[in-house]
């Protein structure tokens, strides 16, 4: 198994831009789109474990659309073979000052794309 082919590293790199731009600016479109659209897909948030395409959804569409800009720093994508890849994050939001977020998806390749099969987001005190 190849790790960080460039070729796939680049997708993936470039499907993490989109899906960053959709969460700051709330295009719950792309970001549904963005998530597998499977049962087993799962996000642990801040306030919240979502189990099935479906929780997420709902969680999206409800979720307020403001104050969402965020800063991202030492974000790592790796990807495993042509199929798999992880992505790490950590962001800062000015409305939250001593607090560091981090973010964590796991992205599969299906025949529609990219997509996020499993995400943890949470946020602790800044080191």
């Amino acid at each position: 198994m190849e790790i960080d082919s460039p070729e796939v590293k680049a997708e993936v790199e470039k499907v993490f831009e989109e899906y960053e731009k959709a969460l700051v600016t709330n295009d719950v479109e792309v970001l549904d789109r963005l998530f597998l659209d499977a049962p087993t897909t799962i996000r642990y948030g801040g306030g919240e474990n979502l189990y099935g395409y479906a929780e997420i959804a709902a969680f999206r569409s409800a979720r307020p659309s403001t104050g969402l800009e965020r800063t991202l720093d030492k974000t790592v994508i790796t990807t495993y073979g042509k199929d798999y890849a992880t992505a790490s994050t950590l962001f800062y939001r000015d409305n939250a000052p001593g607090k560091v977020g981090r973010q964590m998806q796991t992205w599969v390749r299906t025949a529609y794309g990219w997509r996020v099969a499993a995400a943890h987001v949470s946020v602790i005190d800044a080191p």
